[in-house]
């Protein structure tokens, strides 16, 4: 069995240990944390056909478990959908695996936050790590326990994925981002500010040393992202695996401003700005060196910025609240 863990912000030590071991033949993939966009897809794109759920075509039986402190159930009913006549090779559990014993493979979802305010870009996993905000800060720490475990226990096979900034949607229009309150990331506030939800975006930061003022980050396709996991899961079978690092990102940094008019140019929709100061812990210039990936996972992003804007806007104006029907029953 092959677990892909995604840990919500908890400072506990995880200890993960396979109760019940299963024959090669029962191969699955387990998620923890349905998040309400990059699980959702991860889950989806691990079968392999354009606009259909691809886990289970690649021979996975796809098992989430999550206690849905900041997703939808709905969302897995939508993936059964999509998959069709594999839906019953997806399975839901909502529970809570923390302090579970547990296996000996294991694809940790990070982030590029682990590299805090980096002195030069690209970003390659080589580089210094530190957490420039509590978010990062959980990231790292989990690294630091994968690496001691590794250390301790040769026998695991652990694999770190440090995403960039994933966005986007997966391109049905059915599934998609829909962060609960108000969200922290540019892209689900950008979308909801399009379909009237809210009046406007502020821009934290306006006097960066970078081409327009405003942040400039690694914008990565969930799809794309969901295509990483595939081949993080496959390169686990690579007897020399040990505890490796990869970024996912497609090695290009985009602005605040950029990333807004690509969106307003896919929508056709003109999204009202507010300049606000910087926020404490955002870095001025993020964007990945993915050459490690390229060549170790047999990986690279394929969609471009307006791919991920024209996707996230099939989602946000079929879905405009969401998973919900309206604005109070979304939240």
């Amino acid at each position: 069995m092959i677990w892909s863990i995604r840990p919500y912000c908890d400072f506990k030590a995880y200890r993960y240990r396979l109760l019940t071991p299963h024959p090669p033949s029962s191969v699955k993939a387990f998620f923890n944390h349905a998040n309400p966009n990059r699980s959702r897809h991860r889950w989806s794109r691990l079968h392999r056909q354009p606009h259909r759920p691809s886990a289970l075509l690649g021979g996975y039986k796809t098992v989430v478990v999550d206690n849905l402190d900041n997703s939808s159930e709905i969302a897995l009913h939508r993936v059964k959908e999509l998959a069709r006549e594999f839906a019953n090779n997806l399975s839901f559990h909502k529970l809570d695996i923390r302090d579970r014993n547990a296996l000996e493979k294991l694809v940790f979802s990070s982030s590029a936050t682990v590299y805090g305010w980096p002195k030069e870009v690209p970003c390659t996993e080589e580089f210094p790590l530190s957490a420039a905000n509590p978010y990062g800060r959980t990231k790292l720490i989990i690294e630091e326990m994968c690496r001691d475990i590794y250390h301790a226990e040769p026998e695991w096979k652990i694999i770190l994925l440090r995403y960039f900034n994933p966005v986007g949607a997966h391109p049905s229009g059915h599934i998609g981002e829909d962060p609960r309150g108000i969200p922290n990331n540019l892209m689900p506030f950008v979308q909801q500010v399009a379909v009237g939800r809210r009046p406007a975006l502020t821009v934290f930061g306006n006097d960066y040393k970078t081409i327009d003022g405003t942040g400039v980050r690694d914008y990565i396709h969930v799809v794309d992202l969901a295509d990483g996991h595939i081949a993080a899961l496959r390169k686990l079978d690579d007897p020399k695996i040990g505890c490796e690092v990869y970024n996912l990102g497609t090695g290009k940094g985009t602005s605040v401003l950029e990333m807004v008019k690509a969106f307003e140019k896919a929508s056709g929709k003109k999204i009202p700005l507010v300049m606000s100061g910087r926020r404490p812990g955002d870095a001025e210039i993020v964007y990945a060196s993915t050459a490690k990936a390229e060549r170790e996972l047999n990986w690279k992003a394929k969609y471009d910025i307006d791919d991920m804007c024209r996707d996230q806007w099939n989602w946000a104006s079929k879905n405009p609240y969401g998973y919900g029907e309206s604005e109070d029953s979304s939240k």
